[in-house]
């Protein structure tokens, strides 16, 4: 993918300031959209807008393709007439730094709640229009899938959807039929909240570009086990007659984790049956340990897997339902954002399996991911693909070479670059994104002054010059590189320390709520930051 040099912030939505709990669509964000067009920064990076999950983290979503119904914005809906002035009374008083999940929730649903009333009352709302549109538009993709699955959890009080009745759990269309009527005003009700999400981030894209920055979206590569991508397509994952899921993703053993980790989520049929009779995981794995390679139970050999079903080890054609869901999921992503972040990209070449009922991923084993092919059927049905390919952690061989034939552009990390490897700025490409740090590493100023990497954030001062105090030398140095374009985190950009962090991996309780306050980032700062980029060729 051709980057022009460019730069950009990396902010969520929900990070954004605001008085209704958590950032959304609204005013804040299009005024951010006015701050990055005024400090020359031409991307704005975002985390999922799906709504989120477990943790309330946006990587763990009931949908793939769903809007977050928290990022409506309340003062769209006022002006829209979808609430008046009174439904705005009385709103508590949220805190400005982080998000109180446990108020946010139920009074964002009750907004919600209020507005789809108001629509259904007034038979002249023009919204009964839109959403007849968008529910014509992607009704039959996911919104139908989506709205009955949101309304059946509402009904059985969030229970996974495996504990649903048999008939529903296995959709029989006799059963289906009937939810649909019995649940009609929760069906509808979700249908509308995904049409007015849908209204305002349009409304947002719109704004940003006529201020000329464009927005990189995220993609994590696997979906959430209770959601209704699993439960509208379960041949398409490793389920067992439950539903529940044989084998997971995660990682194996590194430097970090001794025992892996185990992500918990369902893993893909890739190939086409009958792949799976033909060849299951474990006669796999045996097949690698008496092919001609070197192979061991370690991220060694992950070229040598991936290569042997390349060459005729393993040669099942890719799964037809894989590439339709995958064509829609892409197609979905690519009619919201101008570029995606593809998560976890090295699980297209080869990813970590682990059985269910192991005690942890050390028992898993590497599996073939659908590689090269799938990205030239997608591009053969999508046209261009403007992918930027999360390419950290263990990247081997296999792995560069689908990036280099697929066009993608690869990632950089200044934390990751000291004493001296691929992530030092002195080795960029200007085929790469560059970033000082990612929502799941440490702010900059917290990275410089952890004792446990002392070592390396010693290195990372010596080469810059400067302290972990004084943040913009090493943001200037990013910003000097050959990276065609550099992101940085807003907290980076402020100097924040380790309490601004916006997700510690591994960690699901008290994540993904950091927010920006209000005229935090000041005249001066963007100052600094419309010079750095004028200086550094990059405005």
């Amino acid at each position: 993918m051709h980057l022009p040099r460019q730069s950009g912030l990396l902010l969520h939505v929900t990070s954004l300031p605001g008085p209704y709990g958590l950032g959304d669509l609204g005013p804040a964000a299009h005024r951010f959209v006015e701050t990055l067009s005024t400090a020359g920064q031409r991307v704005w990076q975002v985390l999922p807008l799906v709504p989120p999950g477990y943790g309330q983290s946006p990587y763990s979503s009931p949908s793939t393709f769903a809007l977050s119904p928290l990022l409506i914005s309340p003062e769209r809906l006022l002006a829209d007439g979808l609430l008046a002035d009174d439904d705005l009374a009385g709103v508590p008083d949220f805190d400005a730094d982080r998000v109180d999940w446990d108020a946010v929730l139920p009074f964002r649903k009750g907004l919600l709640e209020r507005a789809f009333e108001r629509f259904c009352a007034d038979a002249d709302s023009p919204w009964h229009a839109r959403v007849m549109a968008f529910a014509g538009t992607h009704g039959a993709t996911w919104l139908d899938d989506y709205s009955l699955f949101a309304a059946l959890a509402d009904a059985h009080g969030g229970a996974v959807w495996q504990s649903w009745a048999e008939p529903l759990r296995r959709r029989d269309p006799d059963a289906l039929a009937d939810a649909r009527r019995e649940h009609a005003r929760g069906v509808a009700f979700h249908t509308f909240v995904q049409a007015v999400a849908q209204a305002h981030w349009d409304a947002l894209h719109a704004h940003a570009r006529a201020h000329g920055v464009s927005i990189v979206g995220d993609l994590p590569i696997y979906v959430a086990d209770n959601s209704a991508d699993v439960w509208a397509n379960q041949a398409l994952f490793k389920l067992d007659a439950g539903g529940y899921p044989t084998v997971i993703s995660g990682v194996p053993p590194d430097d970090f984790t001794v025992e892996g980790q185990r992500w918990g989520n369902p893993l893909y049929w890739w190939h086409q049956p009958p792949f799976a009779d033909w060849l299951p995981p474990h006669e796999l794995r045996g097949v690698y340990e008496r092919a001609p390679i070197h192979v061991a139970q370690d991220a060694s050999y992950v070229w040598a897997a991936s290569d042997a079903v390349q060459h005729g080890i393993a040669t099942a054609p890719l799964n037809a339902h894989a590439l339709d869901w995958w064509e829609a999921r892409m197609r979905r992503i690519l009619a919201l954002v101008d570029v995606v972040r593809l998560d976890h990209f090295r699980a297209f070449a080869a990813y970590w399996e682990t059985p269910v009922s192991a005690p942890s991923a050390k028992a898993g084993y590497w599996m073939p991911g659908p590689g090269l092919p799938f990205f030239v059927a997608l591009r053969e049905r999508l046209g261009d693909l403007p992918v930027i390919a999360e390419d950290l952690g263990i990247i081997t061989p296999d792995v560069r070479r689908m990036m280099a034939e697929a066009g993608f552009s690869g990632m950089r990390v200044l934390q990751f670059g000291y004493p001296d490897n691929e992530h030092h700025p002195a080795r960029y490409a200007s085929d790469l994104v560059a970033y000082s740090g990612t929502h799941d590493t440490d702010t900059l100023a917290g990275w410089l002054s952890d004792g446990e990497r002392a070592a390396s954030a010693h290195a990372a001062m010596q080469d810059v010059g400067a302290g972990p105090h004084d943040i913009h030398p090493f943001l200037a140095r990013l910003m000097a590189s050959a990276a065609g374009l550099v992101v940085i985190p807003v907290q980076d950009l402020l100097g924040m320390d380790s309490d601004a962090r916006m997700n510690v991996p591994g960690q699901s309780a008290g994540q993904w709520g950091w927010r920006l306050r209000e005229d935090a980032i000041s005249g001066d700062t963007l100052a600094w930051l419309r010079g750095v980029t004028q200086e550094t060729h990059r405005l």
